[in-house]
């Protein structure tokens, strides 16, 4: 192999990298400009690198189901000051969101409420 087609080579590889990891870290899938308040009560929380996850079971006009929503990385929800040991499973709390744009279940959570009111972000109630 030349090295002109090593270097061709290369660099198509490391756009194609490129593009998929720019694509992951998109929010497009969100509607930031329509956001709402969902309560319901903590199945799971994890709060890890580069998203955390959270999972409500929420009772709505649509039933009750469990609801997965995207979080900030650990260490921007750790600056906001959230810390993971004020939300535990079973805590009844409420999120704001940024809804899918499709319509489906699940967001990507701007700011919660804590089981003991704390507020995380801007969110100063449950309505």
């Amino acid at each position: 192999m030349n090295k002109l087609t090593f270097v061709w080579a290369s660099a198509t590889l490391l756009m194609g990298t490129a593009t998929g990891a720019y694509a992951h870290h998109s929010a497009a899938q969100f509607d930031f400009q329509n956001t709402v308040n969902m309560t319901g009560v903590v199945k799971e929380a994890r709060f890890s690198n580069p998203h955390g996850r959270i999972i409500l079971n929420v009772t709505d006009d649509r039933g009750t189901r469990d609801i997965e929503f995207e979080a900030h990385s650990r260490n921007n929800m750790y600056r906001q000051g959230f810390r993971p040991e004020m939300m535990k499973v079973g805590d009844k709390i409420t999120i704001r969101i940024a809804p899918m744009r499709t319509g489906e279940d699940g967001g990507y959570v701007t700011a919660l409420l804590t089981a003991d009111g704390t507020a995380i972000g801007n969110i100063t109630s449950a309505d």
